[in-house]
This record gives structure tokens, C-alpha cells and sequence, in this order.
């Protein structure tokens, strides 16, 4: 996850314990890894890399790029989106093709100009994408304004995602 805010739901509902990996801000429990990336693609991917490198990955292990994102009025605050497709520096990247498409951006957006955007996908993905031994990956996102960045708040990221909970928890553990 980009930011701790967006991590909370997650920790209080885990549990999770704070610890440290290398320049990351890490939470843990005996099954879930979570760490606090920083925006940006490359932050993304450097936080996702620092997991690869520093445990084993099994058959079953599950890496999850979860956030907040801006996405235009088709989709209602907190709507949950299954990503399906990502779209950087003008080339997709198809994950499945029965869910949404994700523009991963490199500055906020205020207009409305893309459905779905966030700043992290695609670092994650290229992370994961190029180590063969994982198997499971998926990208949720929960939708937190309609391209005006300067009104989500901290309080209100941590709801979102805290609601949505369930739900993640459903697409993580039955499709695999």
C-alpha cells in the first residue's frame, strides 16, 4: 500500500505489528506481510521488489496491490474495482480481461479525461510480474473521489477501505 492511512484498515483488523524491511515501514502477522510503499511507480515497485528479496514465496502466497483511486462519476466513493488491465506510459499490461482498466499515472489528475487512475499499480505489477514463482497477484481499488485529490482525507481513506474488507477478502480467497 501506498500510504499508512490507507494500510489502518488493515492493521486494526488484523492486528498487525509494526516492524521495519530495509527503508520500509512493514506490518506483520504470522500470515500477512503489509508495507507502506510511499507514492509513485518506483516507490511501488522498490517496496514490492524489498518483499520478493526477503521471503520465501510459497504456491499459496497472494500479493495484493490494495488503495484508493480516483475514478470518474460512473463509479460511486467506495466502489471496489477488480483490476483487469493497466495502462502506463501508453502501453497495457492485461491481467484479465473481464475486469476494469487502470491508467497509472505519475501526478495527481484533476479532470475527468480517464475512468480509473492511481499511482502505484503499475510499479507493483512489474515487481511481481517478472518473478515466476508467484502465482497470485491481484490490484483492488477503492474508488475515493472523482479526480479531486484534494478532498480525500485521512480519516475517510481508512473508512473506505475498512468497509470494503469483505469484499477483498472474497475475491482474494475465492478465486484462487
Amino acid at each position: 500500500m501506498a500510504l499508512k492511512v490507507e494500510a489502518q484498515a488493515f492493521v486494526e483488523k488484523y492486528k498487525l505489528k509494526k516492524e521495519k524491511l530495509s527503508s520500509f515501514t512493514l506490518f506483520v502477522s504470522e500470515e500477512i506481510r503489509l508495507i507502506i510503499s510511499g507514492i509513485g511507480v518506483q516507490n511501488a515497485r522498490e517496496a514490492t521488489q524489498t518483499l520478493v528479496n526477503n521471503y520465501d514465496i510459497t504456491d499459496e502466497d497472494i500479493y495484493l496491490n490494495a488503495g484508493i483511486c480516483g475514478a470518474n462519476k460512473e463509479y460511486e466513493i467506495g466502489t471496489l474495482i477488480e483490476i483487469g488491465s493497466l495502462v502506463f506510459e501508453g502501453m497495457t499490461y492485461t491481467l484479465d480481461s473481464k475486469n476494469a482498466e487502470l491508467n497509472c499515472v505519475n501526478a495527481a489528475i484533476s479532470t475527468d479525461t480517464l475512468k480509473i487512475v492511481d499511482m502505484e499499480s503499475y510499479g507493483f505489477y512489474d515487481a511481481v510480474i517478472h518473478n515466476p514463482a508467484i502465482k497470485h497477484f491481484h490490484i483492488l481499488k477503492v474508488v475515493s473521489d472523482h479526480f479531486e485529490p484534494q478532498k480525500v482525507q485521512k480519516d475517510a481513506t481508512k473508512a473506505l477501505l475498512f468497509k470494503r474488507l469483505s469484499a477483498i477478502n472474497e475475491i482474494l480467497f475465492t478465486k484462487e
